[in-house]
């Protein structure tokens, strides 16, 4: 028996006519790439096909009989030049509203083949007009399509009004879309003076192209055939306006090709959407509005666009700068309304969950009823296709117990009252809750903000109050795997932790890379000394009077099978929170007093200067250890020199004092490291026994306002105070130089020695007649 083919039938596949002229088109286009045909010539010859074709299909829907079609249009005809579609079936000769739906389509389709025919005679012309003559003829064949397609596609039928609501938030959108793409065609235009041809086409093309997309995605669901149109009117506009741009800024020949693919693109999508429309496309009802990346898509064309700008010329000027920033409102006002929106949806939706259960008989929820379980939450989840979920992780910090009895209400008390009428609160584990709303990003995550104040006020319970610290990770919901929804917030949790809690993090896919890596870390790290996987590399310190080395400092490596080299900014926080620092530190000391024992046999000395971390220094046998080592090799006490980070001490400047004294008890030298030369940072040098002050190169460049450079400020004050200077991270020769004027004894970088392995650096040693201090 026959089978009737319905609208909610499968997608069908492009014609192989469509395929057939697309494929020709881009075997002339990469023609043209090569050098083998002119590039007008071949802008002509790979556009002809599809235009040829869309003409041809349009001509036959606008002469077309009001009722379905009998046969396929003729150049899809069996035995035709073009393969044929599979025809549609018989069905009755439409009347009324419908009858006059499919005229007015053949009108449409009728003006839209104008359109097509005069986009693709303007590029038809071109190999055969002088380059003199080429732009005026883009610029009319820009003019003159440009009316066509705007009657054509406002007289599709099927418009809706539009609520006051939604014609804001498409007009926000375009606004959003307009100005990204008018700020990405002004810097993308050459450096120098535009041509008020070129400036127009492409600020006019940005705004149409707004138009058009946000338009075809719009009805990309309830009409796809006027989408369809509107998707071709983009394609061939924008090619047009591209071309207007190259022909204006004398582009190359070759250039032209790039409009090439937008105008055959055009000319089929518009044929194919003409097509659906001449039937009488009765717009779909009830059905959701297509989604589409509203914030990203303006916001990702304006940051391409600036960093190619930067790449290419290095700078903003004023006037661009305000048209980048004019992208931002719109954005803010498309977040506010998205919120707005949700909103009135959660409180349709609660008032609808309420009189269903009043008519069930169940009364409103319970305030005080527990709140949801895993099960339930992932239940929710599968049935949303929007929204955000907020996975709170709660910490104590006053030694109880955070969910005990009255603290658990409380929890619960604060994140109902903070969360909207719609949200769901669950409870995933004993101190993890999870909220799930219909917010956007944004306002998902002020709703976590929100939550982490009310959170943080002090609980009342018997005998005193309990303080909380909340950790948020948000990832938005998009009806895909509740699972992979519920993992994406609990990574963000955890980074959130991380970063030191009361804190709400975002997922990302490369917020997933560094947890992945910080997991790889910790697994990969127990074990690491005992497998012999950590090195060490040592850079050079020298003389800047004569170059002559004076010591070396050594850096740690870890050379992992697994993971590679891992350097110890990423190292050794991991090392801090898996309790491992102890281990680590004692073998790069050991390391390092074995290695210089090895150079001061060889008549070098030289010293060698090792870095440790306050939290190293807290260790009550941390000097008892340092004096272990030198003994074990029977290295001198000052030919050690005992590195912390500046930045580090303030937090535990008392232990830090007293370790250093310790060291300097026993002869080893002391050294504070990327020293800051801020108020607080001269003010605590005064405390600290130390003998060496490190100091980056920032230092050396000219002070502000035309002063003297800081290096001279504290190469004066090291004098005073008796510590000699080292400058590090000297990367060139006039950094070399300024740290020398200065008054500075010795330096390390990249411009006097790189790090290397203790056989190359001792290779190095041997081009120096002598290594002593």
């Amino acid at each position: 028996m026959p089978v009737t083919r319905t609208a909610a039938g499968p997608r069908r596949r492009p014609p192989l006519s469509d395929l057939v002229v697309s494929l020709a088109g881009a075997l002339f286009v990469l023609a043209g790439a090569a050098g083998l045909v002119p590039g007008p010539a071949a802008v002509a010859l790979a556009v002809a096909g599809g235009s040829a074709l869309a003409c041809v299909r349009l001509a036959w829907l606008a002469g077309a009989p009001p009722g379905p079609p009998a046969a396929a249009p003729p150049a899809e005809r069996p035995g035709a030049t073009a393969a044929p579609d599979p025809p549609e079936p018989a069905v009755a000769r439409p009347t009324g509203r419908r009858a006059r739906r499919v005229a007015l389509s053949r009108r449409v389709a009728g003006i839209l083949d104008v359109a097509v025919l005069a986009a693709g005679l303007t590029v038809a012309v071109l190999p055969l007009s002088d380059p003199v003559h080429r732009l005026p003829v883009a610029v009319t064949g820009l003019a003159f399509t440009t009316p066509l397609y705007a009657v054509a596609l406002l007289r599709l039928p099927g418009r809706s009004r539009l609520s006051g609501a939604e014609r804001l938030s498409r007009a926000v959108d375009v606004m959003a879309l307009g100005l990204s793409l008018v700020f990405a065609g002004w810097v993308l235009l050459p450096a120098g003076p535009v041509p008020p041809a070129a400036r127009a086409a492409s600020v006019g093309g940005a705004l149409a192209l707004a138009v058009l997309l946000v338009a075809a995605v719009a009805e990309r669901r309830r009409r796809p055939g006027a989408a369809l149109c509107h998707a071709g009117t983009a394609a061939t506009l924008g090619g047009l306006a591209l071309l207007v741009v190259l022909l204006a800024c004398t582009a190359p020949d070759r250039a032209l090709l790039a409009v090439a693919p937008p105008l055959l693109a055009g000319a089929l999508l518009t044929a194919a959407g003409a097509r659906r429309t001449a039937v009488g496309e009765r717009p779909r009802t009830g059905v959701a509005p297509a989604a589409w990346p509203g914030l990203t898509a303006p916001a990702g064309i304006a940051a391409l666009a600036a960093g190619h700008h930067l790449w290419t010329v290095g700078q903003f000027t004023a006037p661009e700068i305000a048209l980048g920033l004019s992208v931002i409102p719109p954005m803010v006002v498309r977040e506010v309304l998205a919120a707005a929106d949700h909103r009135r949806r959660a409180e349709r939706l609660a008032a609808s969950e309420a009189r269903l259960r009043l008519l069930a008989g169940g009364g409103e929820w319970p305030a005080d009823a527990p709140p949801a379980d895993r099960g339930e939450l992932v239940r929710v989840l599968a049935r949303r296709t929007g929204g955000a979920l907020l996975v709170v992780d709660l910490h104590g910090v006053d030694g109880t117990s955070v969910l005990d009895g009255p603290v658990l209400a409380e929890v619960v008390h604060r994140l109902r009252s903070g969360s909207g009428p719609g949200d769901l609160v669950a409870r995933l584990t004993d101190t993890e809750f999870a909220v799930l709303t219909d917010l956007g990003p944004v306002p998902a995550y002020a709703l976590g903000i929100r939550l982490l104040a009310a959170l943080a006020e002090p609980c009342p319970r018997p005998g005193g109050a309990s303080r909380i610290r909340a950790s948020i990770g948000l990832a938005e919901t998009t009806g895909g795997d509740p699972g992979d929804v519920l993992r994406q917030a609990d990574l963000a949790r955890r980074r959130a932790v991380q970063l030191g809690r009361d804190r709400v993090e975002w997922y990302d896919a490369y917020l997933e890379e560094q947890l992945v890596r910080r997991l790889d870390l910790e697994r990969e790290l127990p074990g690491a000394v005992a497998r012999g996987e950590l090195d060490l590399v040592y850079q050079p310190v020298l003389a800047l009077a004569d170059r002559q080395p004076v010591g070396t400092e050594a850096l740690l490596r870890w050379r992992s099978p697994a993971l590679g080299t891992v350097l110890p900014a990423e190292l050794l926080p991991v090392a801090a929170d898996l309790d491992l620092l102890g281990e680590v530190g004692r073998w790069v000391l050991d390391r390092a007093c074995r290695q210089l024992a090895a150079w001061s046999e060889g008549g070098r000395e030289l010293w060698m200067a090792v870095n440790v971390t306050p939290r190293e220094l807290a260790a009550p046998d941390f000097v008892a250890r340092t004096a272990t080592a030198l003994a074990a090799y029977d290295v001198p006490p000052e030919r050690l020199v005992v590195e912390v980070a500046e930045p580090a001490v303030a937090r535990e400047l008392s232990t830090v004092v007293a370790r250093l004294a310790g060291l300097r008890s026993l002869g080893v030298r002391t050294a504070l490291d990327d020293f800051r030369a801020e108020h607080a940072s001269l003010a605590q040098l005064r405390r600290l026994p130390i003998d060496l002050l490190k100091v980056g190169p920032h230092l050396v460049g000219p002070g502000a306002d035309g002063q003297r450079p800081l290096i001279d400020v504290v190469a004066n004050l090291g004098d005073r105070l008796g510590l000699e200077v080292v400058v590090e991270g000297l990367e060139s020769d006039a950094q070399v130089a300024g740290a020398r004027r200065a008054g500075c004894r010795y330096g390390q970088g990249f411009a006097l020695a790189r790090p290397a392995p203790a056989e190359r650096v001792e290779a190095w040693f041997e081009e120096f007649p002598s290594t002593s201090r």
